[in-house]
């Protein structure tokens, strides 16, 4: 491959990593924009102690795994991971945002759906 060809590869690697990381702060975009407009409060039992702060008291869907399933979802396949590993990371934090009782399933799976849709329709938008 001779210099131009080795510089267009960058040039398309560059783009792919920049519309990955657009992914990512769509998908997180858009969880906070459909919270604002569902405003679903929190889950409140006096049985569960949260031990982490929120940034609000609004519930659906998850942001942390809308936006952490685009990251697996857009970053994966420039990782050259397997699939089993993106599947795990989004796993870990959808579990973790039940366990810390911040959430209600519904807004884990939610969360999970925005940040797929929004990571496959960023790349299926390439240029």
């Amino acid at each position: 491959m001779g210099a131009t060809g080795i510089a267009a590869s960058r040039g398309h690697r560059r783009r792919e990593w920049v519309r990955a990381t657009q992914s990512v702060l769509t998908a997180h975009a858009a969880a906070v924009l459909i919270k604002r407009v569902v405003r679903r409060p929190r889950p409140d039992d006096v049985r569960i102690q949260v031990l982490v702060s929120t940034p609000s008291r609004l519930s659906f869907p998850s942001a942390h795994v809308a936006s952490t399933t685009a990251a697996a979802v857009a970053f994966g396949p420039l990782l050259a991971v397997g699939r089993v590993a993106p599947g795990s990371v989004v796993a870990t934090m959808a579990g973790s945002r039940l366990v810390l009782g911040v959430h209600f399933p519904s807004d884990v799976a939610i969360g999970v759906m925005v940040g797929w849709a929004v990571a496959v329709s960023m790349r299926r938008t390439r240029t």
